[in-house]
This record gives C-alpha cells, sequence and structure tokens, in this order.
C-alpha cells in the first residue's frame, strides 16, 4: 500500500507529487519519452521495410513543430484536467492503435494525444472544456475535434472504462521506463482521489 502511495507520488499522480524540472508531473515526461521513443522506433520500422501507414483521420499532412513533449506540457497547462487523465489517455491511445493496425507516427501522434485527453478528461474529470476548447489548444478545428472524437470512441467500441488493475500496471510500466520500478500488486484504496471540480 505504501508502495502504490510512493509511485503515485513519484508519478507526480498526487497532491504531494513529484515535478520535473519545468513543473511538469513526472508521469508526463515518462508518457512523452515512451511516446517519442514509439514513433522514431515506427518511422525507422516504416522506412526500412517500405511498407505505408495507413492514414487515418489523425494524420496531419506534416509534422508539427512542437514535440511530444512540448504539446503535453501545453494541454496540461491550458486543459487543466486531472494527471490521470493522460495516464488514461495513453492507454487508449495504446488500445487504438490495436484495434486498428495504425502506426504512431509523428504525423498522427498529436492528434492522437489531443483526442484520447479529451476523451478521458470527459469521462474522468468531473468538469472538463468542450471540443471547440481542446481544438484550440491542439491546433486543429472543432470540426475535425469532432470527427477525431467520433472516429476514436467508435474504434474502442465506447468502452472507456479503465480497470484499476490496468491503471497500476501502466503506472508501474512508466515508473519502469524511469529506473524506479517496484514490484507491487495493484490495490486501489492508496489510489489517489480525484481532484476537486475547478471553477471556471
Amino acid at each position: 500500500m505504501a508502495a502504490e502511495s510512493e509511485t503515485f507520488m513519484a508519478l507526480g499522480l498526487s497532491d504531494e507529487s513529484s515535478r520535473g524540472g519545468s513543473g511538469t508531473p513526472r508521469v508526463l515526461v515518462l508518457i512523452a519519452s515512451v511516446l517519442e521513443k514509439s514513433l522514431q522506433k515506427n518511422e525507422k520500422l516504416l522506412t526500412t521495410s517500405r511498407r505505408k501507414d495507413a492514414i487515418t483521420i489523425f494524420h496531419g499532412s506534416r509534422s508539427p513543430t512542437l514535440s511530444i513533449r512540448q504539446y503535453i506540457e501545453r494541454v496540461f497547462k491550458y486543459s487543466r484536467c486531472s494527471t490521470s487523465c493522460f495516464v488514461v489517455a495513453y492507454i487508449y491511445i495504446n488500445k487504438f492503435l490495436q484495434q486498428t493496425g495504425a502506426s504512431l507516427t509523428s504525423l498522427n501522434a498529436h492528434r492522437l494525444l489531443i483526442t484520447s485527453i479529451m476523451v478521458a478528461a470527459k469521462f474522468l474529470d468531473d468538469e472538463c472544456y468542450d471540443n471547440a476548447y481542446y481544438a484550440r489548444i491542439g491546433g486543429v478545428s472543432t470540426a475535425e475535434m469532432n470527427g477525431m472524437e467520433m472516429k476514436f470512441l467508435f474504434n474502442l467500441d465506447f468502452r472507456l472504462h479503465v480497470t484499476a488493475e490496468v491503471f497500476m500496471n501502466c503506472c508501474l510500466k512508466l515508473q519502469n521506463e524511469s529506473g524506479e520500478y517496484q514490484n507491487v500488486q495493484a490495490n486501489p484504496s492508496s489510489w489517489p482521489r480525484r481532484r476537486p471540480a475547478r471553477q471556471r
């Protein structure tokens, strides 16, 4: 139980959380790092195999200028959604990629991120902004945001619930990325509580 609380604190998922040098919760830095590694690996694989990636609604015509980390930090700053949303969004992205057989690349990562974070915030947080606001944060039109949300939800079969065990396993995997893995069992009673509703 204490080990799980330490895991949450180390990842920045609790009020007394560990934050990176920029004030960013550690879990966001780790998610960005894992996604960056994944897309670099996928792009190298696509180049060497000369295989074409399936084009989806999430593909942009060119790579955005912001890195994955800068983009995640921007979304975190302006959306004000809970850090747990980013872990759940990461889980959603993995499910989406498994369901569709698509690869995470620099052309689709940012759009998948803004969509998955918005969907997670709507599902998890007591209050969240509307699609038009997330579109502005993410640098897409409201029409694109609406279309991406629907495509994303249909590809997930509208199954948005993430069990306590899956969430904890994801946290441990992310912590392992930072070299701080501890072999503990999932125990939801030690998990951080939801943030109180925000005033707007």
